[in-house]
């Protein structure tokens, strides 16, 4: 990445993507604009380019606001725009003649003429020039002089951005640590110039570095002891930070900014560090002398050593790439199940990223949301695109390394995400996993969508490791291993966010059912494996938003495995099996009527009719998948989780309810983590 801080020495920029902002902080806000601009620039082959100000405009306008804070210095925002893939950063420098010039000047002589962008990604809201007179509708007149194209950012994500600065300052300010790392994406940091103390840290046994912040309007959590990692020589230290005034010392004063390095000795005097804060550990107190001192600091390093391995099961990084997670729930009209499962959620997911992506819900889940859980990040789609396409739409505007696919009626347990995650990074061919779903109402019994991991039969009904048909086994601890299956439940679902991308996502036209089943499926055929890790323990209500007999789920559930077939079985296998799919289908509409039900009969006759309607249109899908499947393929099909049975005679003849019950040949035998 370039930087630039002198606008005489720019070099002569041509088809740029240019943004321009305070971007203090560089949080998960920021992050949609800057993705964005990235976009565009992969796009179109352009150069991205962040204009922002040095020093921050507050600084100038009103120097001596004793409530201006900064997230991040001038040096550490470079640092974070860097690790985001920005291609140039220009830092212009802030005067009052600089505020002072008119709108006009502002557009011709700096916007256009220094950096003749081909494309403009700005706020709704952004204001320049002498008394703010300019504002988009300004510029926009501007567009076919300057030859650019202005993007601009809706109030609602500009708004979203400046409640994501508000609260982060807000949490370091109340040493809300965790929160405020969720909401920047990354640990909070600062840098400073390591200088000499008094030297008592190292007459107790723990010699300290103390931490000068040049900077006067960096934002310095409140006195206290912090778990932290320090950056020395392209190296992470464990450490233990403290921020105050050493109340229990006789004759200090001040503030004082000091840390522990652990397992490190040498010499830091005169060194620049960078100091990442974790975790909030207990507030300053005096204690009674140096003894009373010393135990506390031993009682200090012993719970910032358990935090910081609690911490490290699933890492945040500034660059929010080695194994940033990004948990997505996608809502219609449930505001009672946020109420009720999404403070597991939060208590739960200390390192992941939460988002509510809203389906045009009719009722106050919106702004249920922004009252109540400020915290979550919420993604408005505006409409019901249903439960597939709701997703597709929702991932193409985050950024992860793994994206968590929750229902909105899911209750979550603690260190439920690490050992999922940790299994996934520990072995890259694994595209998708899920934990172990027991039933909310019943939390001995497994629930009906996934269990233990999916399976599927010859003829392809799936079924689950705890689940055949409608029959939910107990859970006595007979499917804790892990071990590799064919589809996992999308109630709780994990996927490597690239391969959701490579592979298409969901099939947006099933709208809801069967498509975490047909995405699996795509998956294996190019060599992934789907697992499941019931290490991992999450609790789903179950038919929380659609009853698991309502005809509506009936025809979708039929209509879409009939889809999933059809894209995914050999030709040679269709010609037999989709008729013999119809007879057994027929025989489902039989055991319906026998129950009285008889509009999930007219499901499954739709259901037929849908498909039959649009077979032509799935062969050409087929058509593109298999050339995706080859492009992405990395080994042999992976038939782990396929029982060459048919377990609809294992259930209804043979009367199995039990997975364990079936006879699994050689063929079939499934993978299981050593």
């Amino acid at each position: 990445m370039r930087v630039f801080t002198d606008l005489k020495q720019l070099p002569s920029f041509r088809n740029t993507v240019l943004t321009i902002g305070s971007f203090d902080g560089v949080h998960t806000g920021h992050r949609r604009i800057l993705d964005q601009v990235q976009a565009l620039a992969r796009t179109h082959n352009c150069q991205s380019v962040v204009l922002t100000f040095e020093p921050h405009p507050r600084a100038v306008l009103n120097p001596n606001d004793p409530a201006f804070k900064l997230i991040t210095t001038s040096e550490e925002k470079i640092r974070v725009l860097e690790q985001c893939g920005i291609d140039n950063v220009v830092l212009v420098p802030f005067t009052l003649d600089f505020a002072r010039q008119s709108a006009r000047q502002y557009v011709e002589e700096f916007f256009i003429s220094l950096f003749h962008p081909r494309y403009v990604v700005i706020g709704y809201d952004h204001r320049f020039g002498a008394n703010r007179e300019g504002n988009i509708e300004f510029l926009r007149k501007y567009e076919r002089e300057g030859n650019f194209e202005l993007f601009e950012i809706p109030a609602q994500e500009v708004d979203a951005i400046t409640v994501s600065s508000t609260k982060i300052r807000k949490a370091l300010e109340e040493a809300r640590i965790v929160q405020a790392n969720r909401l920047l994406g990354y640990p909070y940091f600062f840098t400073g110039t390591v200088v000499p103390g008094n030297q008592i840290g190292r007459q107790l046994g723990f010699p300290t570095a103390n931490v000068h912040i040049s900077d006067r309007y960096k934002l310095i959590p409140p006195h206290g002891i912090y778990a932290a990692q320090v950056s020395l020589d392209d190296r992470l230290y464990d450490a233990m930070l403290y921020i105050g005034q050493r109340p229990t010392i006789a004759g200090t004063t001040g503030k004082s900014v000091e840390v522990n390095i652990l397992d490190f000795d040498g010499d830091l005097y005169g060194k620049k560090i960078s100091v990442e804060v974790l975790d909030f550990i207990r507030p300053d107190k005096r204690l009674d002398g140096m003894e009373a001192l010393r135990a506390q600091i031993e009682a200090d390093k012993v719970e910032i050593l358990k935090r910081l391995q609690a911490l490290r099961q699933v890492s945040v990084s500034p660059a929010a790439g080695s194994g940033s997670v990004a948990i997505v729930i996608l809502n219609y009209n449930t505001r009672a199940h946020l109420e009720t499962y999404l403070p597991s959620v939060l208590a739960n997911s200390s390192d992941a990223r939460i988002i509510v992506a809203d389906n045009g819900s009719p009722d106050d889940s919106v702004a249920f949301l922004r009252q109540q859980y400020p915290e979550v990040e919420l993604l408005d789609l505006k409409q019901n695109y249903g439960f597939a396409e709701g997703y597709n739409q929702a991932l193409t505007r985050i950024q992860a390394d793994y994206y968590v696919i929750l229902n909105s009626d899911v209750e979550v347990t603690p260190g439920w995400l690490e050992p999922v995650v940790r299994y996934m990074q520990a072995k890259p061919e694994i595209a998708v996993a899920q934990p172990k779903i027991l039933a909310w109402k019943d939390k001995t019994r497994f629930e009906y969508a996934g269990a233990a991991g999916g399976w599927i039969d010859f003829l392809g009904y799936p079924f689950c490791r705890g689940r055949i048909f409608s029959f939910n086994e107990q859970d006595t601890g007979q499917y804790n291993k892990p071990q590799a299956c064919c589809w996992a439940a999308g109630a709780a679902f994990f996927i490597r966010a690239d391969l959701f991308r490579a592979f298409g996502g969901f099939d947006g036209e099933y709208f809801a059912h069967n498509e975490e089943i047909d995405l699996c499926w795509r998956l294996k055929r190019a060599g992934y494996q789907v697992w499941c890790f019931p290490d991992s323990v999450v609790y789903h209500l179950g038919g929380g938003t659609l009853e698991y007999e309502n005809p509506r789920k009936v025809f979708l559930n039929f209509r879409n495995s009939l889809f999933t077939l059809l894209k995914n079985e050999p030709a040679g296998k269709l010609f037999w099996l989709l008729p013999a799919r119809l007879l057994l289908d027929g025989l489902a509409a039989v055991r319906f009527a026998l129950k009285g039900q008889l509009r999930a009969i007219f499901a499954i006759l739709r259901a037929h009719w849908s498909f039959y309607f649009q077979f032509r249109r799935t062969l050409e899908k087929r058509k593109q998948i298999a050339g995706m499947v080859e492009r992405h393929r990395i080994g042999p099909y992976d038939r782990s989780g396929i029982f060459r049975g048919s377990i609809v005679f294992a259930h209804y003849a043979r009367r199995i309810k039990r997975f364990a019950q079936l006879k699994i040949g050689t063929h079939e035998k499934h993978r299981s983590v050593v």
